[in-house]
């Protein structure tokens, strides 16, 4: 199997021209929906780890 760097370098920008890229407004929306998903997770996690915190306190009398 031999290998063509003319071929293969054709084959890439074949490739690269089939590529669609989102629009900005696409790309704010997901970045939005991203750090709130982040922003709402943590949230949650904050929330059950002060009450487990608070449980095992409650529990031990620490």
């Amino acid at each position: 199997m031999s290998v063509n760097p003319t071929k293969f370098l054709r084959d890439v920008r074949s490739e690269a021209k089939k590529v669609t890229w989102p629009t900005r407004r696409t790309t704010l929306v997901t970045t939005a929906a991203v750090l709130a998903m982040a922003a709402g997770a943590s949230a949650f996690f904050f929330i059950v780890d002060q009450a487990i915190g608070f449980g095992i306190q409650t529990l031990f009398g620490l």
